[in-house]
C-alpha cells in the first residue's frame, strides 16, 4: 500500500493536472489533440482489468493516444474485515495522471459523486459509501481521513464531459428524453454546486439517467455539438453494446470489458463509432 506522506502529494498533483488542462473549460474539456482515444467502462475497483486497458492503451509506445478512465470506486474486492478495496483503483487513477499529463482522463460517475456528496448507495444488503471508507481506514489508517479529503478534491477536479478534436462525446450516461431539451451544456462550463447533482439538480440525470433511446441521444450530441457519443453507467454481460449508429455503451466491471479504440485525427467513416469498440481478452 503506497506510503500516505507520498500518496497525497500525488493525488493533489493529479487534481493540479486536471484542473489545467490545456481545451479545459469548466467541467468540459475539449482534447486538444492526438492520435486516439481508449474509452474504458465502469471499473469499479477492478485492478486486474484495470492492467488489461492499461496494456491494450499502450501509452508508453503510443505517444500521442490518451486513456479516459470513469467510474473506478464501490468494487467488489474486499479486505478481510468486508472493507472495500476500490480506493487502490483511485490511488492508481491519480498515479497515472501524473505519468502521463494531459493524456490520462478521470470521468467520475454516480458512485464517485455520490460518494463525496453523501448520497447513500445501498448494493446487495451493503451500503457502498460505507464500505468504502472503511476500506480507506483500513488501508492507511489514522491518516484516513486526509486521503479521503484528497480523493474528494481529485474527483471535484475531474471533467464531466469529454469531447474530442473529430466530435465524439463521452460523458458517463445522458439525460433522459424528457428533460434534454431544457438542459444547458453551459452550467458545466461554470462552477456547478452540490445542489445540481442532488434529486431533481440540472446535473443529476448526467450520472442516473438511462434513457439511450436513439431521439435522445441525437438531441443530447446535438447539445454538445458532437456527432459520436460514448457513455457508461449500464452493466452488460456483453462488455459493450451499440445501442444505436451514434452511441456506445462500456462497461469494465467484469470480463468480458469493453472499451473503444477510437481515432481522434480523422473523422470517423460510414461505419462509425460501433466498428471501434472492442472486448478485452
Amino acid at each position: 500500500m503506497p506510503d500516505p506522506a507520498k500518496l497525497l502529494p500525488q493525488i493533489h498533483r493529479a487534481a493540479l493536472i486536471q484542473n489545467t488542462h490545456p481545451g479545459r473549460t469548466g467541467r468540459i474539456l475539449d482534447i486538444p489533440s492526438g492520435d486516439s482515444i481508449l474509452v474504458a467502462g465502469d471499473l469499479h475497483g477492478q485492478l486486474d482489468i484495470l492492467r488489461r486497458i492499461l496494456l491494450k492503451a499502450d501509452l508508453g509506445n503510443h505517444k500521442t493516444r490518451h486513456l479516459l478512465l470513469q467510474e473506478v470506486v464501490h468494487g467488489f474486492t474486499t479486505y478481510d474485515d468486508g472493507s472495500d478495496k476500490s480506493h487502490q483503483a483511485l490511488d492508481l487513477v491519480a498515479a497515472l495522471i501524473c505519468q502521463y499529463p494531459g493524456r490520462v482522463h478521470f470521468l467520475p460517475g454516480n458512485h464517485e459523486l455520490a460518494q463525496i456528496h453523501g448520497r447513500m448507495i445501498m448494493k446487495n444488503d451493503r451500503l457502498l459509501n460505507e464500505i468504502f471508507e472503511r476500506g480507506v481506514a483500513k488501508a492507511y489508517g489514522i491518516g484516513h481521513k486526509e486521503i479521503l479529503a484528497a480523493y474528494e478534491t481529485l474527483i471535484d477536479s475531474s471533467p464531466l464531459a469529454i469531447r474530442t478534436p473529430n466530435r465524439i462525446l463521452i460523458t458517463h450516461t445522458l439525460i433522459r428524453g424528457a428533460s434534454v431539451n431544457a438542459f444547458d451544456p453551459e452550467i458545466l462550463k461554470g462552477a456547478p454546486v452540490r445542489s445540481d447533482f442532488a434529486p431533481g439538480g440540472v446535473l443529476y440525470g448526467l450520472f442516473w439517467d438511462r434513457d439511450t433511446q436513439p431521439e435522445t441521444v441525437d438531441s443530447f450530441l446535438s447539445k454538445f455539438d458532437a456527432d459520436w457519443l460514448i457513455t457508461g453507467h449500464i452493466p452488460l454481460e456483453t462488455g459493450y453494446d451499440l445501442r444505436s449508429a451514434k452511441h456506445v455503451i462500456v462497461d469494465c466491471h467484469h470480463m468480458p470489458a469493453g472499451v473503444v479504440l477510437a481515432p481522434m485525427d480523422r473523422q470517423l467513416g460510414p461505419e462509425g463509432i460501433g466498428a471501434h469498440a472492442l472486448r478485452l481478452a
